[in-house]
């Protein structure tokens, strides 16, 4: 298994930074077409992409999903403060929330609160359950506000 080696924007060029644009625009250009769009050859863009793989720039490929086509309509931005901050608290918090199918992303996140959560449910009633039954039931929880999503922008 290959080991990503680290890599900082300063050692990324022009050339690199457009495939990454191409690539968060449509995970699903093949190199062709970004070859044809960055103005190099097949070869040489194929193997700045598996450059840029292999450093662990480009991390994976992923599909957005239009939450409201599976029927979830609300979304939220959960913020989480614990009650203290111990190794095991922070591991069985990560642990549990990591299981709940609600949660779309979770931040840990220094500020006002320890985690921010992105909650994607079919509606108010839902995620009053899910706040009630599923992470109320995570031990060490001390604060949790929401916030309600009117639109995204961007």
């Amino acid at each position: 298994m290959k080991e990503n080696i680290p890599v900082s924007s300063h050692q990324l060029d022009e050339i690199d930074f457009q495939i990454i644009q191409i690539l968060q625009k449509n995970a699903k250009a093949g190199t062709k077409e970004i070859a044809s769009q960055i103005g190099l050859t097949l070869t040489p863009a194929y193997e700045r992409i598996k450059r840029l793989e292999t450093r662990g720039v480009i991390t994976g490929y992923e599909a957005k999903i239009n939450p409201s086509a599976l029927g979830k309509d609300l979304v939220v931005f959960c913020q989480v403060s614990l009650q203290t901050h111990g190794a095991g608290v922070i591991q069985v918090f990560e642990t549990s929330v990591r299981q709940l199918t609600e949660v779309s992303e979770v931040f840990h996140v220094a500020g006002n609160y320890d985690y921010l959560l992105h909650v994607e449910v079919s509606g108010m009633h839902q995620y009053q359950n899910f706040l009630k039954e599923k992470l109320a039931a995570i031990p060490n929880i001390a604060h949790v506000q929401s916030t309600f999503v009117l639109s995204t922008l961007k």
